[in-house]
């Protein structure tokens, strides 16, 4: 009876977003609602389910990304995401725990990282991770996780209790859009819950903004633009979000594309 409900849960997850407690104990009412938790803690260890209020969110609908993939954003706006990843270099401390976000900026400034100062760096970016090797004096702890091919990045519940463990001094955080309303957003759920999860953390957070990322609005916002420390950005910013960081001390740094 236990795997036949379980086949029966999976098949639910794996057909919508969201499946509730009450919805679970009415297609099994033989069963406590103990069992059914229990049943959602089963799922969520398997990497099929998070665990929320009142029952689980599939992973299947939570990792659907509305970004694009990687190869094809590697290859646009080189000259800006080099000023931008060179600025941000400027503005690392050596002794700080540093946390890199995962994306194609986020590589390009792993790749220009000099190997000249002893860094503390954690990254959900296996690729970056790799990157940050070849620097003999970087120290690199890669957040283990549900692994998402588009973004070259992992994130879930793992990361999520990996980052837990990490104290975090500076954040550079790269989102997939920004906008005044919304703030910073990215396409993705379960990224979503590790960069907020982050900007929780960390003392600050520096934000690389390359302007075709502005007046965006994707589905998750996982970050308020008075929340940040400094943005970097390789343009002009809109009346609007300028307003925003200067009446909240936002630090505004101008890299030029090279």
């Amino acid at each position: 009876m236990n795997s036949e409900r379980r086949a029966t849960i999976i098949k639910l997850l794996h057909s919508k977003p969201f499946v509730s407690l009450k919805e679970l104990t009415d297609l099994f009412p033989n069963v406590s609602s103990m069992t059914v938790r229990r049943d959602i803690d089963y799922f969520e260890q398997q990497g099929e389910a998070i665990k929320v209020r009142g029952g689980a969110r599939s992973m299947k609908f939570i990792t659907t990304s509305m970004e694009e993939e990687f190869p094809s954003r590697m290859q646009k706006n080189i000259p800006a995401k080099e000023a931008l990843a060179k600025k941000a270099i400027d503005m690392l401390e050596s002794g700080r725990s540093i946390f890199l976000d995962s994306g194609t900026t986020m590589l390009t400034m792993a790749n220009l990282l000099p190997d000249n100062e002893r860094l503390i760096i954690t990254t959900t970016g296996p690729n970056i991770a790799l990157e940050l090797l070849n620097k003999k004096q970087t120290i690199v702890n890669l957040v283990g996780g549900m692994f998402n091919r588009d973004n070259i990045s992992v994130s879930g519940t793992q990361a999520l209790r990996f980052l837990e463990d990490i104290n975090i001094d500076t954040a550079f955080i790269v989102p997939s859009g920004v906008s005044a309303s919304t703030g910073l957003t990215c396409g993705n759920y379960s990224e979503c819950e590790l960069k907020r999860m982050v900007v929780e953390k960390a003392r600050k957070i520096i934000v690389l903004l390359d302007t075709s990322k502005l007046d965006k609005s994707l589905p998750y916002t996982f970050c308020d633009i008075k929340n940040v420390y400094s943005i970097i950005t390789n343009g002009k910013l809109p009346d609007d979000i300028e307003t925003i960081a200067r009446e909240n001390n936002v630090q505004i740094i101008r890299a030029q594309n090279y």
